[in-house]
């Protein structure tokens, strides 16, 4: 972080435990960061707190620092059983669930609690015998939580801290009523102490908060457009066919490492990738559609510099923490003026600098007014020569206006007869798509059928060869 994104307060004169602190030492902690010097005392006090925080500003360090000093400073009660954890720490996608897991670990490796995982897509009989040993710390997705909650795998009946972290994206992705269920199977809001964190503190946000907390304290430590303000950004207008070369040009230009270009559908993202690798960039399309496993798998190679280009819908564009990323790229701008914070708040993290590319081409660049308002700064414009642009190697397909629904081959050009064609197909059992690739995979020149094919003598052999006909049982050929 650079000098200002710290505040004058020290973690060493927080008065916290002596495994919290030496956590923080190894973590190479040593001044709080605005949200942490806001939330860390009331929460050390026992006093509940709902803070509106970016990513990258370390609100993750504050809630875990607070969650593990009040677990170390009030014991468990003795009848409570090993399946029941002590803390619960709800995360909107699996991706954030596992950033906090990892950054648990590290903070709370003196502790002697342990961590428990609970995420959808992967693991779970491993996940299910993990619990059902009993963990102190239980982390995860409300969805994979609820399921092992309902099967008795563990109880929450003596839970001592709750955590819900990124509140109004449970909203946006229908976790609500998820959360609402564990949060009713509690212990009473006064019985533990409860932090919400969340990108903006909405009504809804706050209607949560009063329903399921203790007269929470409000944290607002900067307005969400502030990310923006440490983001080098400039802006390009291509016509539509300009966009992938112009891309190209400009990941070569930066000599991309550790890069994330933002499109707005998963299927514009998929073939994205095939344009980058058909031309010589290592690059990852990541969507909501991506297993699960795959998904780490990229995550951990992007964190090792193995993965230059990571393309992403905005299912990346919260919650993740990737250190080091020098470039964003919004090739679609988003439709959301908060999306294209979240988006280039993926570089200049923790106060470092970044550069945010956008692409204001044709279809999006509607989106522009409402982001530079948002933003509070008008975006400055930079140019290009449209005859220097790079010629794209296989895998390139020109982008049509309607990538947002569609992303397959172009139809094939009508005929005369078109429409009696198609009933014909459909009444034959195949549509346009399957006489299409019949089609593409006939013989280039096809053989010609004999002179007597439909000839009367012929029709009466075959019928004769095949049982048909007059008579029963095999025919000799007729003679010569």
């Amino acid at each position: 972080m650079t000098e200002q994104q710290f505040s004058e307060i020290s973690f060493t004169g927080l008065q916290l435990p002596e495994s919290v602190a030496r956590g923080i030492a190894d973590a190479g902690f040593e001044r709080c960061t605005p949200i942490q010097a806001e939330a860390l005392p009331r929460a050390l006090a026992g006093l509940d707190v709902a803070g509106q925080a970016q990513t990258g500003t370390g609100k993750t360090a504050a809630f875990l620092v607070a969650l593990y000093t009040h677990l170390l400073r009030y014991p468990a009660s003795a009848d409570r059983p090993s399946t029941s954890p002590r803390a619960l720490v709800l995360a909107p996608t699996r991706e954030l669930a596992i950033q906090i897991h990892r950054d648990a670990e590290l903070l709370g490796q003196f502790t002697g609690l342990s961590l428990g995982l609970a995420y959808g897509g992967v693991d779970y009989d491993k996940q299910r015998r993990e619990l059902q040993a009993g963990v102190d710390v239980l982390i995860g997705t409300p969805g994979r939580i609820i399921d092992y909650y309902k099967q008795h795998v563990f109880d929450l009946h003596h839970v001592q801290v709750l955590v819900l972290d990124e509140a109004d994206r449970m909203f946006d992705l229908g976790f609500i009523k998820d959360i609402r269920y564990l949060l009713r199977r509690l212990p009473a809001p006064e019985y533990r102490l409860n932090m919400l964190f969340s990108a903006t503190l909405s009504h809804r946000v706050l209607e949560l908060a009063y329903e399921h907390m203790n007269d929470p304290e409000l944290i607002r430590i900067e307005p969400e457009r502030v990310t923006a303000d440490r983001v080098r950004q400039i802006i390009y207008y291509p016509a539509m066919e300009e966009k992938a070369p112009l891309l190209v040009s400009r990941l070569r230009m930066t000599d991309a490492t550790r890069t994330m270009v933002f499109v707005n559908t998963k299927r514009l993202a998929e073939r994205l990738e095939r344009v980058l690798r058909a031309n010589g960039i290592v690059a990852a399309a990541m969507s909501g559609d991506v297993p699960q496993r795959k998904r780490m798998r990229m995550l951990r190679e992007f964190h090792e510099g193995k993965l230059a280009v990571l393309v992403a819908t905005d299912v990346a564009a919260r919650g993740l923490h990737i250190p080091d990323v020098s470039h964003v790229f919004n090739y679609d701008l988003p439709q959301d003026a908060q999306d294209y914070v979240h988006r280039i708040g993926r570089t200049a993290r923790a106060g470092a600098a970044g550069d945010a590319v956008s692409f204001g081409c044709e279809q999006y660049v509607v989106s522009l007014p409402d982001i530079e308002a948002f933003i509070g700064q008008r975006i400055p414009v930079g140019s290009f020569d449209p005859a220097e642009l790079p010629q794209l190697r296989s895998g390139y397909l020109a982008p049509r206006q309607d990538d947002d629904e569609e992303d397959g081959p172009a139809p094939a050009p009508r005929h005369r007869h078109g429409h009696e064609q198609g009933r014909q197909d459909h009444r034959g059992g195949r549509s346009h798509a399957q006489a299409a690739v019949k089609v593409a995979v006939a013989p280039a020149a096809p053989v010609a059928a004999p002179a007597d094919a439909a000839s009367p003598a012929r029709k009466r052999r075959r019928r004769r060869r095949h049982g048909g006909g007059p008579g029963s049982g095999p025919q000799a050929p007729p003679a010569g």
